[in-house]
């Protein structure tokens, strides 16, 4: 009886992480492209799959990034853990407005890299001194993490008749 229960209590925490899964992948960011790396014979092949992403709380900034996508039989059922080579661009896209505060290093973005244990993240921060955002891109796993990463930064300027230029230094949570 008790390995009924532990079989239902291990099923029924699939189905609550697969569902919280399914919740994150509704926020997806928008596919521009996606370009084949390795072919596959009898399923689907490798790719590199390139991202377009607005940042949530700041107007005006928009970020692109490339991640490397799993095929064959576990790639194609989602089971995959995927790599960590991803690489970012942010660039200002129009004039910047900052939404509310933020800490340093505070999530922009997260996704799931792997069924359970890996995510990727952005995150992004403020170089005061020179009035640029930083945005930063890695990914992680709970028991051990990967170094790669990848950053970009946003100075942020004039735009078009917009005479006046907000400083990210007042909008960091202090």
């Amino acid at each position: 009886m008790n390995g009924h229960r532990s079989v239902l209590a291990a099923a029924f925490a699939l189905a609550a992480t697969l569902t919280v899964s399914l919740a994150v992948a509704a926020e997806d960011p928008d596919l521009i492209f996606k370009r084949s790396t390795v072919f596959k014979w009898l399923s689907p092949n490798d790719k590199l799959a390139t991202y377009g992403l607005d940042d949530p709380d700041i107007d005006g900034v928009a970020c692109h990034f490339t991640v490397p996508e799993r095929g064959g039989f576990k790639g194609w059922i989602g089971v995959a853990e995927e790599v960590s080579d991803i690489s970012l661009a942010c660039r200002q896209i129009g004039p910047i407005r900052f939404k509310a505060k933020f800490e340093q290093g505070e999530d922009m973005f997260r996704k799931r890299r792997s069924l359970l244990f890996k995510k990727m993240q952005i995150v992004r921060g403020c170089d005061a001194k020179r009035n640029v955002l930083v945005y930063m891109v890695y990914s992680d796993r709970i028991i051990e993490g990967s170094p790669k990463n990848s950053t970009s930064s946003v100075p942020i300027m004039p735009w078009g008749a917009v005479d006046t230029i907000q400083k990210c230094s007042d909008f960091v949570e202090k």
